[in-house]
C-alpha cells in the first residue's frame, strides 16, 4: 500500500480529533465526506490505522508504570500476549532480540500497586527479571497531546479540528470512571469512532444516556483519542525504545529538548536506575545513528543511553483484536 498526501492528512486529522465526523474532516481538508470515509476505511484495512479512546491517566490521577521483563526467547510471545490482554496495559512490545518485553500499565492511585504490578504479572520461571519504573512527569505523547511535528495539516486546519477540552493541569475535575462505564470503555478501546447507537448497544444504555456520558468523559478530559498506525507503511522502519540516565538538575531541560525533537513520539521522566524513557521513530538505522550522535548525545545532562529496537508491537493503544 502506498500512503499519499491525503492519507497523511486524514491520519493527522484523526490524531487531532479521533471522533471528528467525516463531513467535519472533509470540510477542513477540502474534500467530500465520502472521500474521507473511503480513505479511512482503506487505511484501517490496509495500513493498520485505528482510532482508539483510552483513559487519560494525567487527568484521572492514575499512576503510569513502565515495566521491563526479561524472558527466555521462546516464552516472550506468550507472555507478551498475556500482558496485552490485560485492560490496564496501554502498550506491549517485544524488544532486544526477542528476550525482553516492555509495557506500560495504568494504575488507579487508590489501587494496590503490589497486587497490580507484581502478583498479576505472569508467574513463570521463564521470566528472569522484572523492573518497574513509575512515570513522574510526561514530556511528550499520549495524553499530553498530538505530535507537534506532524506537518500534514496547517496550523489553521489543526485549530479547526481541535476539540474543546480542559487543558492539562486544569482545575476542572475529570469525570470519574465507574464500574458501570466498563462496557463503554471496552467498546471505545476497540474502536474510538463507534457511533452512539453502537456504543449504546455495547453499554446497554439508552442512546441519549450514552451520548451524554461519552460527551462528559471527553469534554472533561477523562478520555482522549489516539491513533494506531503501521509506522513502516509511513516510511519509518526504526522504532527504538531508549532508557536514559540524566543528571537530575537537567531533567526538565532535557525533557523540553526532547519535546522539540521530531523523532520523539513519547518521553517521560521516571523512577528507577534510568530516569527518562523515550520512544523514537526514525526512517532507518543510519537516521537513528545521526539522531543519537548529533541531537540526543549532545544534550547537556545526558550521561548514558540504552537502546532497544522494537521488534514487534503486540499491543499499541487499544484492546488487542
Amino acid at each position: 500500500m502506498e500512503i499519499d498526501e491525503l492519507d497523511r492528512q486524514v491520519t493527522h486529522a484523526l490524531r487531532i480529533n479521533g471522533r471528528a465526523g467525516y463531513r467535519e474532516i472533509g470540510a477542513v481538508l477540502g474534500v467530500s465526506d465520502q472521500t474521507v470515509a473511503r480513505r479511512y476505511r482503506r487505511l484501517r484495512a490496509e495500513a493498520g490505522v485505528r482510532v482508539v479512546s483510552v483513559p487519560n491517566p494525567i487527568r484521572l490521577g492514575y499512576e503510569t508504570w513502565l515495566i521491563r521483563l526479561r524472558t527466555a526467547p521462546e516464552s516472550a510471545p506468550r507472555i507478551a500476549g498475556a500482558l496485552a490482554r490485560r485492560p490496564d496495559t496501554g502498550w506491549v512490545s517485544i524488544t532486544s532480540g526477542g528476550t525482553e518485553i516492555a509495557c506500560m500499565a495504568r494504575v488507579p492511585a487508590s489501587a494496590d500497586r503490589e497486587t497490580l504490578l507484581l502478583q498479576k504479572l505472569p508467574r513463570t520461571p521463564r521470566v528472569t527479571s522484572v523492573s518497574a519504573h513509575c512515570v513522574i512527569h510526561q514530556f511528550v505523547g499520549g495524553a499530553v497531546g498530538p505530535d507537534l511535528h506532524d506537518d500534514a495539516l496547517t496550523a489553521e486546519q489543526i485549530t479547526a479540528l481541535t476539540p474543546a477540552r480542559p487543558p492539562q493541569g486544569s482545575d476542572r475535575p475529570a469525570a470519574r470512571l465507574t464500574p458501570a462505564d466498563a462496557p463503554l470503555l471496552e467498546a471505545l478501546a476497540q474502536d474510538g469512532r463507534l457511533g452512539y447507537a453502537e456504543l449504546a448497544a455495547a453499554a446497554g444504555w439508552p442512546e441519549s444516556t450514552t451520548r451524554r456520558r461519552v460527551q462528559e468523559l471527553f469534554e472533561s478530559g477523562a478520555l482522549y483519542t489516539d491513533v494506531e498506525i503501521d509506522v513502516e507503511l509511513y516510511g519509518f522502519r526504526a522504532p527504538v525504545l531508549l532508557w536514559l540516565t540524566v543528571s537530575p538538575s537537567r531533567l526538565a531541560a532535557v525533557g523540553a529538548a526532547l519535546r522539540e525533537h521530531e523523532e520523539v513520539v513519547f518521553a517521560a521522566a521516571t523512577t528507577g536506575p534510568t530516569n527518562v524513557q523515550a520512544l523514537v521513530v526514525c526512517r532507518d538505522m543510519p537516521e537513528l545513528y545521526r539522531y543519537l550522535t548529533e541531537k540526543l548525545g549532545s544534550l547537556d545532562g545526558v550521561e548514558r543511553i540504552e537502546s532497544e529496537p522494537l521488534l514487534h508491537n503486540v499491543k499499541q493503544l487499544g484492546t488487542v483484536r
